[in-house]
């Protein structure tokens, strides 16, 4: 063994200036284990230290120690083993003494595979390989850390564990790819931490929340949180094995879409924010007594303070803090499966947020957005979304892994991705990689859903990738609720002029496989709510809104209701506070709310509803031409069951004597009628259904005799469906 006194030992290699002075690129050059023939040279880097001794391990067991020597003031600690020997450090603080391993004594940790992946999109699990992730190495307990920042100078991790210090964990690079990695012993689940990036120019950028990060703190503070690894507990295989089937084409899906933080504030006050658990135990019986068969969350990713839709995702991996843990999220699903409830989350891939904390040039350049000008002045960005580069596989890839962890770890339903803030000149990058996103999701995940929400240019939307589409299983359509309630709108009278606007609705209901929605959008801040756009006085609105309900759900296509819609709200919805609770039980609102939870169980109890939702034989008009009276009849169609022919009355007018062809002879049950006493309505009807008489009409051998209610709306079936 060498003298203590050996001078040759403390020679400090090329480029321990950059270290001292935080621009070294090669950090574990200098750091760590070093050998030197009989012995390695130890170097660490601990500038606020007051000493820092060797612990080593002897050959017959047990453990020595030996001080290490400081070089100078510069916080750099030499020293030496035996070659090969373990070692651990003792660190003596100000406030204490602290026994780790020496972060820089450990290896690479990510393979050449998974750096090739990653560079070239590919790589499955993704999430896995990138970010924080609690994990043994040689027994060791600690977090490797990997980040993406090819063009930065150096890397580092900091966190409360280094008092934030630049300095202290700077990272490994791969050039090759451009990654930065490191694993810190001792480091487990609930740490906070970001990254510290020299950019190529010789700056600090804003130090970075991580792209990865499974856990954030709550907003406004912005650091990442070190998760817990390993699967979530789940209850949920029942709803799992079944899941293929409840969300087939040809099942009755019907979604009550919303925000989670203002469907209720706890105690009404709007700077509270409900937990994931509170919410499984509020909203889930709401959903389940309302009849729908999924919640569709506006995104539930971490976001800025400023963005409260959450429409501007700046962690694509974490459930939002102001709700609670990662872990609570699972559990909210849970509760939502063990009840036959689906889960869809809104997911952003086109945009996000220009704050500096996040991956708004994330090191120094524009790495997952395209270019932009003055990067690193806040003021020409603030405000406005920045656009994804999904040009570059690294970007294809964080995004897909992304996706995909959504549906896998959390075991969601679906994803509505939503495209409405990309731009025109992206338009092609964006087709493909869509079209690479579904066939990921195909392969890994074959029975989730995928619904596209606009943006996509040319046809095919819900056609399989293989034969020329993009692979969605479902694209929302906005233009027949919005063209209904354009023709709602206008006084009842002038209402006959419009007709030909619903009619042409009918010629696009199969060009896709649709989702009839009324998006948030149009029920927001300014926006008037939908109730209250309809003209008359508070019993004609409600009924209008009872005919807007009723002409959807027995419209070609799968529903979507906006939270609030099921008991008509008479304002807009405001994402900063709540839904107006204390209205829900006037009656009104309550015979609404009724009505809608009616019109979902009849839409699952009746397969003529929603089985041929899909396919252009599942709907058939009957009237389509009565100007005059601006009445409207179809009928929905299924090989298997009963029909169910649908009138529809926009005037309040009773229409006495009113003939409407049918298919068959014989007793025709009034399933549902809008105008019920119990959903607030006249209470004008057929007294439960009508004998069909053997005469041609309407390119039918019998007809239907009827009396249609004022701003209402009949189903009618052969066969006697319970609501």
């Amino acid at each position: 063994m060498p003298r203590s006194d050996d001078k040759t030992l403390y020679v400090l290699p090329d480029g321990t200036e950059a270290l001292l002075d935080g621009t070294c690129r090669e950090p574990f050059s200098i750091l760590g284990r070093h050998n030197a023939g009989a012995v390695d040279i130890v170097r660490v880097f601990y500038p606020d230290a007051r000493r820092v001794r060797l612990v080593i391990r002897r050959p017959q067991g047990g453990w020595a120690e030996r001080a290490m020597r400081r070089i100078d003031d510069t916080g750099l600690y030499v020293g030496y083993v035996p070659a090969g020997a373990s070692y651990r450090l003792r660190i003596t603080w100000a406030d204490g003494v602290e026994e780790t391993e020496d972060p820089y004594a450990f290896p690479p940790l990510l393979s050449e595979r998974e750096l090739e992946l990653f560079s070239s999109g590919r790589a499955t699990g993704l999430d896995r390989i990138m970010g924080a992730h609690p994990m043994q190495v040689d027994a060791v307990a600690g977090v490797r850390f990997a980040v993406w920042a090819p063009h930065a100078r150096r890397v580092s991790v900091i966190g409360d564990f280094n008092i934030w210090d630049g300095r202290r964990h700077p990272m490994r690079l791969r050039p090759d790819v451009g990654i930065w990695e490191i694993f810190i012993p001792g480091l487990g689940p609930g740490e906070r931490y970001k990254y510290e990036i020299l950019d190529a120019q010789g700056r600090i950028v804003p130090h970075k929340s991580d792209p990865f990060a499974r856990q954030a703190e709550i907003p406004p503070a912005t650091a990442s949180v070190i998760g817990t690894s390993g699967d979530l507990p789940w209850t949920d295989e029942v709803w799992m094995r079944d899941r293929a089937r409840r969300q087939a084409d040809n099942a009755p899906i019907t979604i009550y879409a919303l925000h989670a933080p203002s469907w209720r504030r706890p105690k009404g006050d709007p700077a509270l924010t409900m937990s994931w658990d509170e919410l499984a135990a509020a909203l889930v019986p709401h959903v389940q007594a309302a009849g729908f068969t999924h919640a569709g969350f506006l995104p539930v990713m971490e976001h800025p303070t400023g963005w409260s839709w959450g429409g501007v995702p700046l962690g694509l991996f974490c459930p939002s803090a102001r709700h609670g843990p990662p872990d609570g999220f699972g559990r909210l699903v849970d509760a939502c499966h063990g009840v036959g409830i689906g889960v869809i989350l809104d997911w952003i891939p086109d945009r996000l947020p220009p704050d500096l904390h996040g991956i708004a040039c994330f090191d120094g350049t524009a790495l997952y957005e395209h270019p932009h000008p003055r990067p690193h002045d806040r003021s020409a960005a603030e405000g406005t979304p920045l656009s994804c580069n999904l040009g570059r596989p690294e970007v294809h890839g964080f995004l897909i892994a992304s996706a995909l962890m959504w549906l896998e770890h959390y075991h969601v339903d679906g994803l509505r991705v939503d495209l409405r803030g990309c731009a025109a000149e992206h338009r092609d990058e964006i087709a493909a990689f869509m079209r690479e996103l579904n066939m990921a999701i195909a392969q890994r995940v074959p029975d989730a859903l995928v619904i596209a929400s606009g943006g996509l240019p040319g046809s095919g939307i819900t056609m399989p990738v293989e034969r020329g589409g993009y692979g969605f299983s479902f694209e929302w359509n906005r233009a027949t609720p919005c063209g209904l309630r354009t023709y709602l709108e206008h006084d009842p009278q002038w209402r006959g002029q419009h007709h030909g606007e619903i009619i042409a609705q009918s010629a696009q209901a199969f060009s896709e496989k649709y989702i009839l929605c009324h998006s948030h959008a149009e029920t927001a801040h300014a926006t008037p709510s939908l109730l209250s756009r309809f003209p008359g006085d508070a019993w004609r609105r409600h009924a209008t809104l009872r005919i807007y309900l009723s002409f959807l759900w027995a419209w070609p296509g799968k529903k979507l209701a906006f939270m609030g819609q099921e008991f008509a709200p008479d304002i807009a919805w405001n994402p900063d506070g709540q839904l107006p609770w204390e209205t829900a039980d006037l009656s009104l609102a309550a015979g609404t709310r009724r009505m809608a939870g009616d019109l979902n169980r009849l839409y699952r109890a009746c397969p003529a509803l929603h089985r041929g939702d899909c396919v252009p034989g599942g709907f058939a008009w009957v009237i389509a031409d009565d100007m005059t009276n601006s009445v409207f009849a179809w009928m929905r169609h299924d090989p298997d069951n009963a029909p169910v022919l649908i009138i529809c009355n926009m005037t309040p007018e009773v229409r006495h004597d009113y003939h409407v062809g049918v298919p068959h002879e014989g007793y025709w049950h009034e399933i549902f009628n809008s105008d019920a006493i119990a959903y607030g309505g006249s209470g004008v009807g057929n007294g439960g259904g009508v004998q069909s008489r053997p005469y041609a009409i309407h390119g039918h051998g019998h007809a239907c005799v009827l009396t249609l209610p004022p701003l209402g709306v009949l189903y009618l079936s052969m066969a006697r469906v319970g609501s």
